[in-house]
């Protein structure tokens, strides 16, 4: 019986990214072996953060409530909008204290192999906004790989039209990573440095 459970918890601990089957059996020893009620208490926070975390109505980003901290700060510059593909790479950007306007989380990148098209991202919601405010730049800070690229030409073919100003963090972020590893003074400087997409 013991077995089982313990085949169980190793194979949803295999789910996690980046843990294969070795990793895995580490961490279920770890969690079993752990003093205490650690593994109660990180059951529990899991629970807890599945049950109130959301998504802010405004941005996409990660929230304890309806709008995020960063959407509802008015200290923030309401005319630029960073598009990031997920809440990681919000946080990210952060980290570089380089960016005081708001920010739009798309939820990926498109990929046509996993069948990831716009209406699977929040593009929409993102021109929406658009409309609405007085936007005056719009910075894509998608991540440098082949389907944040293509989701960078796309969006500059959608937004520019409407008269506002599309910029692409500069590349000094090294191809086929992604932003969440990048260092706070390559991310700032790529942030400092970005260019205009024509």
């Amino acid at each position: 019986m013991y077995e089982e459970v313990i085949e169980q918890l190793v194979h949803q601990l295999e789910k996690l990214p980046g843990i294969g089957p070795k990793s895995a059996m580490r961490l279920a020893f770890f969690i079993l072996e752990s003093e205490g009620d650690y593994a109660l208490e990180l059951a529990n926070i899991i629970k807890l953060a599945k049950k109130t975390i959301q998504f802010c109505d405004i941005c996409g980003n990660i929230s304890g409530r309806e709008l995020c901290a960063i959407c509802s700060n008015p200290n923030r510059l309401s005319n630029t909008i960073c598009v990031v593909e997920e809440p990681k790479d919000l946080i990210a950007i952060e980290k570089t204290h380089e960016f005081l306007g708001t920010y739009h989380v798309l939820g990926g990148s498109l990929n046509p192999i996993e069948g990831i098209g716009p209406n699977e991202l929040r593009i929409q919601s993102l021109l929406e906004r658009l409309g609405n405010k007085k936007i005056e730049e719009v910075i894509l800070a998608n991540n440098p790989n082949i389907e944040g690229e293509a989701t960078v030409s796309y969006l500059a073919r959608l937004i520019s039209p409407i008269g506002i100003k599309v910029s692409r963090i500069a590349t000094g972020l090294p191809l086929g990573t992604d932003l969440e590893f990048a260092d706070e003074v390559t991310l700032g400087q790529a942030l400092a440095l970005r260019r205009e997409v024509k």
